[in-house]
């Protein structure tokens, strides 16, 4: 079960949600995604390249038979591509999987929405669509991800509007 909710004596009457992610690394940066969203991890990666795709696609790699468009986190935040292989998040949205790259995966965690925060306002408009709020934890921010919005079909949209 991914979600539970808890009711703390002293708390307000607010019930308090859990949630599990799964932590990925971007150079110094940590990221969350839902692990209900997350069908598998594929280490060691190498995506093939798509001449004319627009940036963030990351390539195609073989998955179960199939072929699966990679997002790259990298392109879509700015930063310059990494040298060498990087792991794969196969994602399910709405309209079908994806792999999202990233340097590294992290840990299961449990975080609780007392710790969550909201984009701040100062966020400019390409990056709140992205992040979808942040989770404080005791030594760093858990920036969380939402698949929905990570969609290649959905970047692809918003690119051509």
């Amino acid at each position: 079960m991914s979600t539970a909710t808890v009711m703390y004596p002293k708390a307000s009457a607010e019930a308090v949600t859990l949630v599990e992610v799964c932590s990925v690394r971007l150079a110094q940066t940590w990221f969350g995604v839902p692990i209900t969203h997350i069908l598998e991890i594929v280490g060691s990666a190498r995506p093939q390249p798509v001449p004319l795709a627009p940036a963030y696609v990351g390539g195609l790699v073989h998955y179960r038979g199939d072929v699966l468009t990679t997002v790259s986190l990298r392109q879509l935040l700015g930063l310059p591509p990494k040298e060498g292989t990087q792991d794969i998040l196969v994602l399910e949205c709405s309209s079908g999987c994806f792999g999202l790259l990233v340097d590294s995966v992290g840990e299961v965690l449990t975080v609780s929405s007392v710790d969550h925060e909201a984009n701040p306002s100062i966020l400019d408009e390409r990056r709140k669509t992205l992040f979808a709020g942040a989770y404080k934890l005791k030594d760093k921010l858990l920036i969380m991800l939402d698949p929905e919005r990570l969609d290649p079909m959905r970047l692809s949209a918003a690119q051509a509007g």
